[in-house]
């Protein structure tokens, strides 16, 4: 596998164990519908919450949540209401972005809540 894939998938798991130590229930992992994909979603209080994990090794070229374009948050909202719509929620719906830096053991996470909204 490629190192960058590797990377990505670490900080999943990450990013997953800092949501489940805050109370969040996770519902689903990796949550594909067609070519769309969802890193995590989950459970806060009354919130679906769908979180988009970006993971980088440096922060040298920018932070890792600016990798989230506005085309990135458009296949996501696509998903998420794909999955609203097959598992026939009334939830609350809020778009987060995890962003970790992570070098060596070390690691630093930035929880971005209510990264960006839907449009109608």
């Amino acid at each position: 596998m490629a190192r960058h894939y590797d990377l990505g998938i670490k900080g999943e798991e990450i990013a997953a164990k800092y949501l489940a130590s805050l109370g969040y229930k996770i519902i689903e992992k990796n949550w594909r519908h067609k070519k769309d994909e969802i890193d995590i979603i989950a459970l806060d209080g009354r919130f679906l919450v769908i979180v988009e994990v970006k993971t980088r090794s440096t922060d040298v070229f920018g932070d890792p949540e600016e990798a989230v374009t506005v085309t990135k948050q458009k296949f996501l909202i696509r998903a998420a209401e794909e999955y609203i719509f097959m598992k026939d929620l009334l939830l609350e719906t809020r778009y987060d972005i995890i962003s970790i830096v992570k070098k060596g053991k070390r690691e630093t996470i930035r929880h971005i809540k209510e990264a960006f909204y839907p449009t109608l």
